[in-house]
């Protein structure tokens, strides 16, 4: 019976080609001869085997094609849903120069021409729960609301990727740009190492500082950009000496250190949050303890605010602290206490301060919990740092510990913007403002989860990094000014 299966299978194929199915693909003569139930039709069963076996390796085919040009399932999947986009469409990469694993891309008539280029409004593929919380009225028009499908916000529009950054073989967990700076970038990953790179033309990696033996949690750049300041999970903070990529000093605790910033306006003090329930304070100069206050639960994010007398930090049990700090003398006392709008007690990932808004008028706080609660604060400097929750967003839960950032607040007139990554491998755009249809854009291009994303000091680039290592720098499209 299994002879007159494959006689009626190859009925219309010539003799060499019956030759090579059996002797150059066993896999397929295999197939055929597998037992059929009693009850079905041997002819029709044995075929259908033979039609889905090679379906079934066109596609694997194809997609390790699309995994050899680097793109992975993302690109492939996109090439399934929309073709239309991609015939035609290939991207030359220049090589990198010495010292360099960034690929190039050139013009910006290029990068529209794939999916790394496509910048879409995603509200109908969008996988986030958003169903928005609101405590006040925002005054939003309702034309906002009432359109099922959202164009891309002008403001938010990129032309494509800038470039890309793939030498580093393991995951990115925090990636900044310099204080006031459009080029100079830096990111940290799990290997222990901090990469510091150069996005002009052409981009460039300028020092890889090496020196933590375990993850890195967090680093922070000095005010002259000549320094920093680094956290990792192996229980030290280190300084570095960014333009000889020397590490100057290496302070030791007892406790892995999760999160660190320089004091805004006196550098000489850093801030270190760890594992230990403790905010310190050491010297940059000596290394010394300065002061240190212990709250409920490990410390994974903090931020300051702009006048230095202020530290916002969250804990691993999901209440947030403001503290006061002495410029002069670095000691800390604690203000107020925040316990979280979640029903779980889960750790923040990002503290975020800005110091204006324009729904707020006046300065406000973004954080975001590791079960996907992302809170937006006005923040009160007379009452010492009082926080009152003016929004918040409930997003699907993380296994990472994705960060969020605010957007540039200078490219809109009205609206309250936040970047975030996702483990979809995609970046969003939110707007706070809008109880429905709350995402106005999605950038895709990665292959794996995306950890953190950074803003430069222009607005014109967004960096963002993945569980894989790769770091992608998207370039926004020049909003047209009004005459």
């Amino acid at each position: 019976m299994a002879d007159q299966t494959i006689e009626q299978c190859a009925s219309g194929i010539n003799e060499n080609q019956k030759k090579k199915d059996v002797t150059e693909d066993p896999e397929t003569f295999s197939c055929l001869l597998q037992p059929c139930p009693a009850d079905s039709d041997p002819n029709y069963i044995g075929i259908r085997r033979i039609l889905l076996f090679r379906k079934a390796k066109s596609g694997l085919l194809r997609r390790k094609d699309w995994r050899c040009n680097g793109k992975g399932y993302v690109a492939y999947r996109n090439f399934i849903n929309r073709p239309d986009n991609w015939l035609n469409s290939q991207m030359p990469s220049r090589t990198s120069t010495p010292g360099t694993s960034g690929r190039w891309i050139s013009s910006p008539s290029q990068l529209s021409l794939a999916l790394e280029a496509e910048s879409w409004a995603g509200s109908r593929d969008i996988r986030e729960s958003q169903t928005l919380s609101r405590t006040v009225s925002l005054g939003a028009n309702s034309s906002d609301f009432d359109n099922p499908r959202r164009k891309v916000e002008p403001a938010y529009s990129f032309v494509g990727m800038h470039c890309i950054f793939d030498e580093c073989k393991s995951m990115v967990t925090v990636i900044k740009f310099g204080h006031m700076s459009s080029d100079i970038l830096a990111y940290g990953a799990t290997e222990g190492t901090i990469t510091v790179c150069t996005v002009s033309e052409p981009p460039s990696i300028m020092k890889k500082l090496t020196g933590h033996s375990k993850d890195i949690t967090d680093f922070d750049f000095s005010l002259n950009n000549q320094y920093i300041a680094s956290s990792s999970l192996d229980k030290t903070v280190r300084v570095w000496d960014i333009p000889n990529g020397l590490c100057l000093r290496v302070i030791y605790g007892v406790a892995s250190q999760l999160c660190i910033r320089f004091h805004p306006v006196n550098n000489n003090f850093l801030t270190v949050g760890n594992a230990n329930r403790e905010v310190s304070v050491f010297n940059f100069s000596t290394g010394r303890l300065v002061s240190k206050i212990v709250v409920d639960g490990e410390v994974p994010a903090l931020d300051y605010d702009h006048t230095g007398q202020l530290i916002f930090c969250g804990d691993s049990q999901g209440s947030m602290y403001t503290l006061k700090v002495n410029s002069h003398q670095g000691t800390l006392s604690r203000t107020h206490r925040r316990r979280s709008i979640s029903k779980h007690k889960t750790e923040f990932t990002t503290i975020q301060y800005r110091t204006f808004s324009l729904m707020t008028q006046g300065p406000v706080l973004l954080s975001l919990t590791r079960d996907g609660c992302l809170s937006f604060f006005s923040v009160s400097l007379e009452l010492q740092g009082y926080l009152t929750l003016r929004c918040s967003l409930k997003l699907d839960s993380r296994v990472h510990s994705i960060r969020a950032s605010f957007c540039p607040l200078l490219s809109l007139d009205k609206g309250e913007y936040i970047v975030i990554g996702s483990e979809d491998a995609a970046v969003y755009f939110y707007d706070l403002t809008r109880p429905k249809h709350t995402c106005v854009n999605k950038l895709q291009g990665h292959g794996y989860p995306v950890i953190a994303v950074a803003w430069n000091h222009g607005e014109t680039l967004l960096a963002s990094s993945d569980f894989g290592g790769t770091v992608i720098v998207w370039k926004r499209e020049k909003t047209k000014q009004k005459r």
